[in-house]
């Protein structure tokens, strides 16, 4: 433990946590990402800070709960002020670099959907500037720089670097066969007409029944996985290339399993819909179903539903299993990238020394009460991540840490092992001690924080949602009034059985409500540090 360790940090989008062969799925295979996991320790019980895209990637650069820093939904970049855990590194000695994915700041440029609260005619509304509880980021520049539109337009604009303390950028924009940025230019100087292999209007013919899935004639080698997994063994030679001793912190970043479902060339159908299990979840009567499960499950009847906001929708058996298939092939490349990526690591000689971890940034429904996506229902699906740490000094071969552990741990997790103190503002925990064997419980419940700009499920405002997790029990409160959620997870580990209102749980319902107040209290930010006395 004297010298340094490398790390590997491999990110997908947008995956479940048993969307993976050792985490126990009977038909997919994903034996290189399983490798990780025989060498190092699976937690099976790691849940996101919130299982949206934005707040959850500015948590694992932080280690801050999205209500601290402060990106709490999409469509908010995270400040450059914010400390993350690769400027600690850089500044540190690492050399850091991110490939793929990232998206700290917005993507699209279209105006928000969430609406401000109508303005009192009779008081002087304050300057634009002075509008927020902080001053407003600035519209241009610094938090301009992942919009797709700058990419596609500009050919000049470029990533301004250090990004948030990575000090070489190869951006993934987008998802799947629709992915931009660095890789969008990489594929202009590949291909002579790359809109043509891109989208639906492209699509080679296919059988498609999943909403938001065409089968692409993007090929393989040209495909955003592969490229995030070239661009990755590229720079690992280059590192290994380097005259110095410097350690490396890399993040590779892969842009799918997320939707739109487009895996290519042979991966669109190495997996058959009809060998796809379904959730037991997605039997749940219809009577049975929570109130914002059956508002859109009667959409989906009625012939209303809409599948183009990019939220949950509910699906029919055929939609679901078609979509499960093809996020299987997704992740199949995902897997055999790693493999080549992991092979790489071994030929340089750096596999001694380098730490491996893989994990995504929040679920998807996938089925789960026959909903598709994501969105504020906070079923295990969406909330609950694969989180796998492969250590070749600290690591028990083939372990699993069966307790609560959350992606608010990441950062203190690397900091320490990287022999460095954590800042003050600090919100997880380490969790060295179990990826070194111990079983003790880390946390005894975990948080998980939640807010939208749409009104999703029938609701009449934008949801805000909280969550505790703990051994046995999940409770989710909303900003709506008089409801919540309360799953026995012993007992209903599907959470098709809402306790709420169930009087035999009163006393549970309470403790549990009192064990959420009091972890939002913990969770509340202490930064910044007092300086003097009052």
């Amino acid at each position: 433990m004297n010298k340094r360790p490398n790390f590997l940090f491999i990110i997908t989008d947008q995956q479940r946590a048993d969307h993976l062969g050792c985490a126990g799925n009977p038909v997919l295979k994903t034996p290189h990402i399983d490798s990780i996991a025989a060498r190092g320790t699976r937690f099976s019980h790691f849940h996101a800070a919130s299982p949206l895209c934005m707040p959850a990637r500015a948590t694992l650069m932080t280690g801050r709960m999205p209500s601290s820093h402060r990106l709490r939904g999409n469509g908010m970049p995270l400040s450059t002020d914010a400390t993350t855990v690769t400027e600690l590194l850089k500044e540190s000695g690492y050399r850091t670099a991110l490939i793929g994915k990232c998206h700290l700041q917005s993507m699209m440029s279209e105006a928000a959907i969430e609406q401000r609260e109508p303005r009192n005619p009779h008081l002087a509304p304050p300057p634009e500037f002075l509008e927020e509880a902080f001053k407003p980021h600035a519209a241009e520049g610094p938090y301009d720089q992942e919009l797709e539109v700058r990419w596609e337009s500009i050919p000049a604009h470029e990533i301004k670097l250090p990004y948030y303390g990575f000090e070489h950028v190869d951006l993934c924009i987008n998802h799947g066969d629709l992915a931009h940025g660095h890789y969008g230019r990489w594929l202009k100087e590949q291909h002579p007409d790359p809109t043509s292999l891109r989208g639906p209007e492209n699509a080679l013919p296919a059988d498609i029944i999943a909403p938001e899935a065409w089968r692409t004639r993007m090929p393989v080698e040209l495909y955003s996985s592969t490229y995030v997994a070239d661009r990755t063994i590229d720079h690992l030679k280059q590192l290994a290339a380097s005259n110095d001793d410097k350690p490396f912190f890399l993040q590779c970043s892969f842009p799918d399993p997320h939707h739109p479902f487009t895996p290519p060339g042979e991966y669109f159908d190495l997996y058959r819909p009809e060998d796809v299990e379904l959730p037991p979840s997605f039997h749940q009567p219809l009577d049975d179903a929570i109130p914002q499960v059956r508002h859109v499950r009667e959409l989906l009847d009625a012939g209303k539903r809409d599948i183009d906001i990019g939220f949950a929708f509910a699906v029919n058996e055929a939609e679901a299993r078609q979509a499960i298939a093809l996020t299987y092939g997704m992740i199949a490349l995902i897997d055999d990238s790693v493999g080549r990526i992991l092979a790489t690591l071994k030929e340089l000689g750096m596999d001694d020394n380098t730490i491996i971890i893989y994990t995504s940034d929040h679920g998807d429904f996938m089925g789960d009460h026959r909903l598709l996506l994501k969105g504020p229902l906070h079923y295990r699906g969406v909330t609950q991540v694969p989180f796998i740490w492969s250590d070749p000094t600290l690591t028990p071969e083939g372990s699993v840490y069966d307790k609560v552990s959350s992606s608010v741990d990441f950062v203190p997790t690397v900091l320490e092992r990287a022999g460095l103190q954590p800042f003050n503002g600090i919100q997880g925990k380490s969790l060295l001690g179990a990826i070194s064997g111990n079983q003790q419980a880390i946390h005894e419940s975990v948080l998980i924080e939640e807010e939208n700009q749409r009104n999703l499920f029938g609701e009449q405002y934008p949801p805000r949602a909280r969550t505790l997790v703990d051994e046995s029990f999940r409770v989710s409160i909303y900003n709506n009034d008089g409801w919540g959620e309360l799953y026995d997870l012993k007992n209903d580990p599907w959470e098709m059985k809402n306790l709420w209102h169930h009087p035999d749980y009163a006393q549970h319902k309470s403790l549990m409500l009192e064990k959420l107040a009091r972890k939002m209290l913990n969770m509340s930010d202490r930064s910044p540090f007092p300086t003097m006395r009052a």
